[in-house]
């Protein structure tokens, strides 16, 4: 992969942090957003067998984003892309300009007797981004890195209101959850080098600094859910 190809202001955001002493990428103020261990839905799917379910959302960059869903138990694939703008624009130089309505986004495929629709999104609120952030992400600015929810159905947008106007009321960030919940219009995958870019790009700067942490955060804070071998969107292993 060609790193003319990434975005540079992600590249530069990172080389910055390192030039001025940040190596220490653990700490919330340098690194990856602070994690926090949430409550599950109240509301939420029956665990149950049955066909496999997608759940499509946007939380910053989509490189940590799949990562951190690589690495969850009941995770069949996991696709970097983008969604809520239109097809003809879903291309990642066009999206980075944020005039699209695209969001990068990921579509987590998902075995229902294994994992809830509802504890995928607990553990967005809780590893994977900060959604009190608003059009922003770390050192991503843009409506491209807001936080989103996209329902394919009713029961999707039930629990994803339902959970936010719980964590709300329950207080558990500083400020107000502004993650957007829209209707599913379209989901595009992005381009193949963006792929499975934490599993093949450890150390590369923006990754050590801001998305490894969230994996980290993810085996420690959620035990259960954490499986040491990925599942990746190209040349998938099989699941554990």
């Amino acid at each position: 992969m060609s790193i003319t190809r990434v975005s540079l202001a992600r590249l530069l955001g990172a080389v910055l942090l390192v030039a001025a002493g940040a190596m220490a990428w653990h700490a919330p103020l340098f690194g990856a957003e602070s994690a926090v261990v949430l409550a599950p839905p109240a509301l939420d799917n029956p665990k149950a067998p049955g066909a496999p379910q997608t759940a499509v959302l946007a939380g910053g960059c989509f490189w940590g984003v799949q990562g951190v869903y690589e690495h969850v138990h009941g995770v069949r694939k996991v696709l970097a892309g983008y969604s809520g703008g239109d097809k003809s624009t879903a291309e990642y130089e066009t999206v980075s300009s944020g005039s699209t309505g695209h969001a990068e986004s990921v579509q987590i495929t998902f075995d229902p007797a294994q994992i809830s629709y509802g504890e995928i999104l607990q553990i967005a609120f809780s590893v994977v981004h900060d959604p009190t952030e608003l059009n922003r992400q770390g050192p991503d600015v843009g409506t491209q890195y807001r936080s989103a929810i996209f329902y394919a159905d009713e029961a999707q947008k039930r629990i994803a209101e339902a959970y936010i106007a719980q964590l709300d009321k329950a207080g558990v960030f500083h400020r107000p959850i502004v993650t957007r919940v829209d209707p599913l219009k379209g989901f595009y995958p992005a381009e193949d080098y963006h792929q499975d870019f934490l599993f093949h790009n450890p150390h590369y700067p923006y990754i050590a600094i801001y998305d490894v942490p969230k994996v980290d955060n993810l085996k420690r804070l959620f035990p259960d859910y954490y499986r040491g071998e990925p599942v990746l969107a190209i040349n998938t292993v099989s699941v554990r």
